[in-house]
């Protein structure tokens, strides 16, 4: 018995450090998992800010360039509603227009239409927790938040230059806010709020429709309510006006191209697996030569057109080929985005002449980039993705248009009853900056 005991006492003490061992490395896993998830929400929330950053320096691309496209008497205006319709939107995306696009499985109207409000408390824990219901990516509200309101923001912005130089100040704004906290965010989350066009199979990355259309949709019918400028369009030709500062109109274009990349990179929506960083690599190469595709085009377009080549042309035709781009930025091969990109650029070079004949006076050319080049790329996605089709990228395109089409219809009319969209022809004349504003961007230049 005594030889028994022995035994027994000796086999449990061999035992224990294989025991501790054992629990040794489930604590070790434990704790790597830990890191590998911790990581990943790291990793991710880091793209959304990284990305989101990059898109908020697009306002100041799109102030510089719509500065630098318009006249001297009119730039103090622009810089103005550049930076009043960026922080319109920061506010009022976040009163209404996330939970809006947001549903996250509370439709009033199931696929189309949010309950609008159940969700607020997601937004009062903004940057503290991550959002278990946002299942996506692993990532915190915050950074997701502030990811989004850019792509918000960014629709406001291609309204405003299309419209400049006659369009009084404030209704300009009021209209601001409904496309930011109503208009954008509902048919965004028709796609991106898992509504009806997402379950329907259309495809749209980055935006293409989603923001860029919408933003040129309402340009367009806020242009054509509107009316172009005094003396753009007499006794049956057309009358350039040429803008005050190229240079600044070339500084905005490389700030939007530079800030495209946080656009369709970030869009990517996750950076926590080496299949995530190595499919954001290819977007920012897709996204770079669809511009330089653009750009070349309109080049080699408007030297054999006008015989001389176009700055203002190849400026949108770089524009036109990121836009073009942004709807499928993953899928194609270099090669195809180029393609992708170049047909950008002439559809802008032949858009902008057109608009002119239909008397739609667009200050910068922001109808040609962001619809025109807009729809290309939404339906070409089909080309490269093969989980696209055609037939429902036009019908995404056309749900899309024809709502914002009406919508903003209604609220550009609602304003011209209730408060006139237009400035006098006397102001109009003098310029903006000292009529709405009493203040002039290059004061060293004026008069006396």
């Amino acid at each position: 018995m005594k030889l028994f005991n022995t035994l027994i006492l000796a086999s449990a003490a061999a035992a224990l450090p294989a025991l501790g061992m054992a629990q040794e490395a489930e604590t070790a896993a434990e704790a790597s998992a830990a890191v590998s998830t911790d990581g990943v929400f790291i990793l991710n929330s880091l793209l959304f800010l990284i990305g989101g950053f990059l898109v908020f320096w697009m306002a100041a691309g799109f102030a510089m360039l719509e500065a630098g496209l318009v006249r001297g008497k009119n730039v103090t205006m622009q810089l103005t509603k550049n930076i009043a319709l960026f922080s319109l939107a920061a506010i009022f995306y976040y009163l209404v227009g996330y939970n809006l696009m947001y549903p996250l499985g509370s439709w009033a109207v199931d696929g189309v239409f949010s309950a609008l409000f159940p969700n607020v408390a997601v937004l009062e824990a903004v940057g503290v927790t991550a959002d278990a219901a946002d299942d996506y990516s692993y990532a915190s509200t915050g950074s997701d938040f502030f990811f989004q309101l850019m792509f918000c923001a960014t629709t406001a912005s291609i309204v405003s230059g299309t419209l400049a130089e006659r369009i009084k100040l404030w209704p300009f704004l009021i209209f601001t806010i409904v496309l930011t906290a109503f208009i954008y965010p509902l048919q965004a989350s028709w796609k991106w709020g898992g509504g009806f066009l997402d379950s329907a199979g259309f495809l749209d990355f980055a935006g293409s429709t989603v923001v860029h259309s919408v933003g040129g949709w309402a340009a367009l019918v806020g242009a054509i309510i509107l009316g172009p400028r005094i003396g753009k369009y007499k006794d049956g030709a057309v009358h350039p006006m040429p803008g005050s500062n190229l240079a600044l109109a070339t500084l905005g274009t490389f700030i939007l191209w530079l800030g495209w990349f946080g656009f369709n990179g970030g869009s990517q929506l996750a950076m926590g697996t080496v299949g995530d960083v190595a499919d954001i690599s290819r977007i920012f190469a897709n996204t770079n030569t669809a511009a330089a595709g653009g750009a070349i085009a309109a080049l080699i377009l408007t030297q054999v057109l006008y015989k001389k080549p176009d700055l203002t042309m190849i400026l949108n035709g770089a524009l036109a080929g990121l836009v073009s781009i942004t709807a499928e930025p993953l899928t194609p091969t270099l090669g195809q985005a180029t393609i992708i990109g170049a047909i950008g650029g002439i559809i802008v070079v032949f858009a902008v002449p057109m608009l002119d004949k239909l008397k739609i006076d667009d200050v910068v050319g922001a109808i040609p980039v962001h619809l025109c080049a807009g729809i290309w790329g939404t339906f070409i996605v089909a080309w490269t993705n093969p989980d696209a089709s055609f037939a429902t990228q036009i019908y995404g395109i056309l749900v899309v248009g024809v709502f914002t089409i009406i919508a903003s219809g209604i609220v550009w009319m609602i304003l011209k009853g209730v408060m006139g969209l237009r400035v006098t022809e006397e102001n109009e004349i003098n310029g903006l900056d000292m009529a709405e504003l009493g203040m002039e961007a290059y004061p060293e230049f004026s008069k006396g």
